[in-house]
């Protein structure tokens, strides 16, 4: 998908969950902060001239923090998300930039997705397609998350969580075999 394109695919989530164009645009920090993502994913993979790129750079950097700021939403440009990412909170996002999200994704407020663990263990987490991350939840080191997972609200997680599973608790384990359906 184009850059365009992914970027609509983010304003269509959200117009999924009710809200119209002037709220998407000016009063949804989410939206913001994938647009921004968005822009400088682009930035950083597709332009490859040295003088350009380095201006460009310095101008994602000082709109990544200028987003960061205002939304509580970090998006390194480095990250690789699919389309349809929909975050519905302001907030305490935290992205490393190393992590990989699935296609049509949604992530509530203070969600940290990070790097842990120890030696070979260590790394940051693979998140598959249509996976709900509910709350103040931790999602941290070299593990996979695959496709239909909903993780509940203060959940620790810190081992892979296999397809169509719920999981809750610190740290997380595993309460339904209905995963995110109904969710996303």
């Amino acid at each position: 998908m184009t850059t365009f394109q992914l970027i609509y695919s983010d304003y269509r989530k959200h117009k999924k969950y009710g809200a119209n164009f002037f709220v998407i645009l000016f009063l949804t920090q989410g939206f913001w902060a994938s647009f921004q993502y968005r822009i400088a994913h682009f930035v950083v993979t597709k332009i490859t001239w040295q003088p350009f790129k380095f201006f460009f750079k310095f101008g994602i950097i000082l709109w990544q923090k200028w987003i960061e700021l205002i939304t509580g939403i970090s998006i390194p440009a480095t990250v690789k998300i699919g389309h349809s990412l929909y975050i519905g909170h302001f907030g305490g996002i935290i992205i490393n930039s190393d992590a990989i999200l699935g296609d049509n994704c949604n992530l509530s407020q203070n969600v940290t997705i990070g790097v842990s663990g120890l030696g070979e263990k260590r790394g940051v987490p693979v998140i598959g397609n249509n996976v709900f991350i509910a709350a103040n939840s931790v999602v941290a080191g070299k593990i996979h998350i695959e496709d239909n997972v909903l993780i509940g609200a203060c959940s620790f997680v810190n081992a892979d969580v296999k397809t169509h599973t719920t999981v809750v608790g610190v740290p997380a384990v595993v309460i339904s075999t209905n995963g995110s359906i109904g969710y996303i």
